[in-house]
């Protein structure tokens, strides 16, 4: 290696570790009794802005999934997300269900039943994935779990502003790191498991699967 390409070595290394600097520098600022309370180490913080830079990379993807819920049901079928806001959950039959983020609402429709429920995405869970820029270290956002084990990365967060809302769990494959499954827990404490198959980043995909019109007024909780 020769002394120019040491040099630019050596600068990269040197702005990797101002960044790392300044992230710590925030994370002290906005979350020091979490940190604590998780006992963070530099590795730990490391890996955070890793996953946070990760996640906000991803702007399109497309998967079948493997979903299970801790009140015993099971269910596949194909999800997109275009972000932001964007999701589309397509199950297989026989559960007759899917669900769309449109951007502002997350609209629920069950053609079994024939109904069509709407809720402002901004109220669940499923916004903390969907948003356009996710950081960990901003007031909007509590980090309440973090752990590492053989290949695979864990965290888990909340909406500061309602931290009963809900929880979601990101769960990571690490060498390289990709997101691969994410787990929600509910207000009524209901935890769904959505395990991504053979995901693809990316990819052009066509904005109608996030569009739908109700054919009839839908319930909108807000």
């Amino acid at each position: 290696m020769n002394w120019t390409q040491r040099l630019k070595r050596l600068a990269r290394i040197s702005l990797a570790a101002l960044a790392l600097s300044a992230f710590i520098g925030q994370l002290n600022d906005a979350h020091a009794v979490i940190a604590r309370t998780l006992n963070l180490s530099k590795e730990d913080i490391a890996d955070l802005v890793r996953i946070e830079n990760q996640l906000n990379g991803i702007k399109t993807m497309q998967a079948r999934f493997l979903q299970v819920s801790s009140n015993g049901t099971y269910s596949e079928g194909q999800i997109y997300l275009s972000r932001p806001g964007r999701m589309r959950i397509e199950y297989d039959p026989p559960v007759l269900i899917t669900v769309i983020a449109d951007g502002s609402s997350l609209i629920y429709i069950d053609k079994e039943m024939d109904q069509v429920t709407a809720v402002l995405l901004s109220l669940t869970p499923a916004e903390l994935l969907l948003r356009n820029d996710l950081s960990l270290v901003s007031n909007e956002i509590l980090v309440t779990g973090f752990k590492r084990s053989p290949g695979v990365i864990r965290i888990s967060l909340v909406k500061a502003d309602d931290p009963l809302e809900g929880q979601l769990t990101l769960i990571f494959s690490d060498a390289p790191l990709e997101l691969r499954k994410w787990a929600i827990t509910d207000a009524q404490g209901v935890k769904t498991t959505v395990s991504l198959l053979g995901p693809r980043f990316g990819l052009p995909l066509d904005q109608q699967l996030f569009e739908y019109e109700t054919p009839h007024p839908a319930q909108v909780d807000n």
